[in-house]
């Protein structure tokens, strides 16, 4: 651990000055604290959240996830979890990243692609403080304390894409991004690699809520539900999204239609209001959680990760969902057999469309 506790200092008026959300994780264990066998755990952790926030059933939702195991698992009681503010721009982001240094955190998780340059600011005003990245790769030299923490996010967008061609009657499916990039990107080429490996001549609707730097697509379930139904009423009666709390409006429109959904990074089966549960095929599993905890448990044990850290379907770190055993069931088997595949080596899934 590069900070000296003896010398961590806490700027708690910073907050209010600053004026910036945050919300408290509750305590987690028995309160007593301090060290446990696998390492210290006097530490501070902080998690900055992406757009949309705690709650989005998601991707944010799986960092959270992975604060909780921090503090179950490892016994660390000092977490704390700090919310965006909408339509906020990369200094109010650099000034989040600032605070937390300051109050005294010596590990801070920036959850989305969308801190790597106020990261890429702040990181090296703060040399001894631990930070890593969620969804960006930053290999720049002088930003050795900065861990990437990426996935292989077209690997699951592949099964996602095989496991829409099986199950759609009309051969007809669609996909909605929530912002045309890059990162998004690699889950439409996925998807569609996917489906094509299980029928060629299908039709693909594709689809994006906004484009760059307009991130709202990304917390905007009204614009997710409506055009979800407009591709299901062009004739999708399959869609998979990868549009951050907006898929909550995709999955509202496949229910209203009684066609089918495709979620992403959570199990949004698990999440999904009762009435709506029939109609999620799957999700396109992004362990989030596990690299959050994983980093974490890393530094607690005195072996920190360096670098950038990726994680993909021969690891666990990314994967499809099997919740819904009446909607997948009949095409485990196959999207197995995909999966080994894609472990193997025997299929590359493009990164890009």
């Amino acid at each position: 651990m590069r900070r000296s506790f003896a010398a961590k200092g806490a700027a708690v008026a910073a907050a209010a000055t600053l004026g910036l959300a945050m919300t408290a994780c509750e305590n987690a264990g028995d309160g007593n604290g301090g060290d446990t066998a696998d390492g210290d755990t006097d530490l501070r952790i902080g998690l900055a959240y992406d757009i949309g926030g705690k709650g989005d059933k998601s991707f944010n939702d799986s960092a959270f996830r992975g604060l909780e195991r921090v503090k179950d698992d490892l016994g660390i009681e000092n977490v704390r979890d700090f919310e965006p503010k909408d339509g906020e721009a990369d200094s109010d982001k650099e000034e989040r990243l600032k605070l937390m240094a300051t109050e005294g955190y010596d590990v801070i998780i920036a959850v989305g692609f969308a801190y790597e340059e106020p990261l890429k600011k702040v990181a090296p005003e703060f040399p001894d403080v631990d930070f890593a990245i969620i969804d960006s790769r930053i290999e720049e030299d002088g930003l050795d304390n900065i861990t990437s923490l990426v996935f292989a996010e077209e690997q699951a967008s592949f099964l996602a894409g095989a496991a829409a061609a099986l199950k759609s009657e009309d051969d007809h499916i669609g996909f909605v991004g929530g912002m045309e990039l890059p990162l998004i990107k690699k889950f439409e080429a996925g998807y569609v690699a996917g489906a094509k490996e299980i029928n060629d001549d299908i039709d693909i609707d594709i689809s994006y809520l906004s484009q760059p730097p307009d991130d709202s697509g990304f917390n905007d379930p009204a614009r997710g539900e409506s055009t979800a139904k407009g591709q299901f009423d062009k004739g999708a009666d399959v869609i998979f999204h990868a549009a951050g709390a907006s898929g909550t409006g995709v999955l509202k429109s496949a229910a209203a239609e009684e066609k089918l959904f495709i979620g992403v990074d959570s199990d949004q089966y698990e999440s999904a209001p009762d009435d709506q549960k029939p109609y999620v095929v799957t999700s396109a599993l992004k362990q989030v959680d596990h690299a959050v905890f994983e980093y974490v448990k890393a530094i607690v044990d005195g072996d920190p990760q360096s670098g950038v850290q990726e994680f993909d379907l021969s690891d666990g770190g990314v994967d499809y969902t099997t919740s819904n055993a009446e909607q997948i069931d009949d095409i485990k088997d196959r999207l197995d057999e995909l999966k080994q595949k894609i472990i193997d080596g025997e299929i590359e899934v493009p990164t890009t469309p």
